[in-house]
């Protein structure tokens, strides 16, 4: 684990078999990968879900007084996500502002959080890390 960052890119996405259906998150930071099944949710809470672990995450990994130094860059190839974070949009759904509220609180902790919206073909690893877990999700079931 490093004692100094200056920069951290972190890849995000969610996603449900349905929207509503089953869901998942994928976190890529660094080296280290993450994807847990998260229930029944609509797709632009999984993303939203996303961040909020990959923030949590990165504060456990590195420590509060490294990212509170650090600057963190969350890329996701979710625009609505990425504008609704950046203050470009507004939040109508009354799912997503406690959602939201969460990752501007977790924000808090870190020294500089940008929110970078880019192409689904730059978020191949994070988007393969949901589509596991719902896969994953979808064996379970069908066992039974």
């Amino acid at each position: 684990m490093p004692k100094e960052i200056n920069k951290l890119i972190i890849y995000t996405d969610g996603g449900s078999k349905g929207n509503p259906g089953p869901s998942a998150i994928g976190v890529a930071i660094n080296d280290k990968q993450y994807s847990e099944r998260i229930g029944v949710k609509t797709n632009n809470e999984a993303e939203y879900e996303a961040v909020i672990f990959a923030l949590k995450k990165a504060k456990s990994l590195f420590g509060k007084k490294i990212v509170k130094e650090a600057e963190v860059e969350i890329r996701s190839d979710s625009e609505l996500l990425i504008r609704q974070l950046s203050g470009e949009y507004k939040i109508l759904d009354e799912k997503i502002q406690p959602l939201f509220l969460k990752v501007w609180n977790l924000k808090i902790d870190f020294g500089k959080v940008k929110f970078t919206a880019i192409p689904r073909e730059k978020n191949k690893q994070a988007d393969k890390l949901v589509n596991e877990a719902l896969d994953s999700q979808t064996r379970a079931q069908t066992l039974f």
